[in-house]
């Protein structure tokens, strides 16, 4: 049986990511902030709850040691909870943005290692986005050209390197970020655009079950590894 744990699961990509890795026969954690939410989330999926503020320490320390002793491992670790940050852009915004798309890429982390290691094919996906990517907000023939999200694009920039350094740092886990693609969820309900959430989960799902010989230290979507 695979444990997975995965942050900001009640809803958007991180739901139906947990749906997906249900039904390939995981062991899902639907990790949340908001406890009513996320008890719902989990017993519609099937699921098993666990809060979790990845901007919060003794929230973060407090949900390992809960799938700790569950499970005794973790195999798979989705750090997909993320907010746009599409307003007023000053130092407040700035801290909130980064603490809760790129920090709590650390948080996380550094919870989890003990019981990553305890897994026989332990493996970690960031879901990041090519807005993070110089490559693509400097293309105009790419959509993030033209996007106006400063934090949302440095704060997944930032995200995408943890990820980068984490793998170098950790060689025997695999750790992924990955561009899920442009999704119809609340976060990009302002701009009218997005596939079907199925549609990107299926990408995080893809990293996620990846085997011991699979890529590690790469920003990939679903053609394959992303310059940036």
């Amino acid at each position: 049986m695979t444990i997975t744990l995965i942050t900001g699961a009640n809803k958007g990509i991180g739901f139906e990511t947990a749906r997906q890795l249900l039904d390939l026969g995981h062991t899902v954690y639907v990790g949340a902030r908001d406890a009513v939410r996320g008890e719902k989330a989990a017993a519609d999926l099937g699921a098993r709850f666990v809060q979790l503020d990845v901007t919060d320490d003794d929230s973060v320390r407090a949900a390992l040691a809960t799938v700790g002793a569950d499970e005794g491992r973790l195999d798979v670790l989705v750090h997909n909870a993320g907010i746009l940050a599409a307003g007023d852009l000053d130092g407040p915004a700035a801290l909130r943005a980064f603490d809760t798309n790129a920090v709590s890429v650390v948080r996380v982390t550094e919870a989890a290692l003990p019981l990553l290691r305890e897994s026989a094919n332990p493996t970690v996906v960031t879901v990041s986005s090519s807005m993070g990517s110089f490559w693509a907000v400097t293309n105009p023939e790419r959509p993030e050209y033209g996007l106006p999200l400063a934090l949302y694009a440095a704060s997944k920039a930032a995200a995408t390197m943890l990820t980068v350094q984490y793998a170098k740092a950790h060689p025997g886990i695999r750790f992924n970020a990955v561009e899920p693609g442009a999704t119809a969820t609340d976060m990009t309900a302002a701009f009218g655009i997005g596939r079907p959430v199925a549609e990107s989960a299926r990408v995080v799902v893809g990293l996620a079950t990846l085997g011991p010989d699979g890529p590690t230290g790469t920003l990939r979507d679903e053609n394959g590894v992303l310059p940036w």
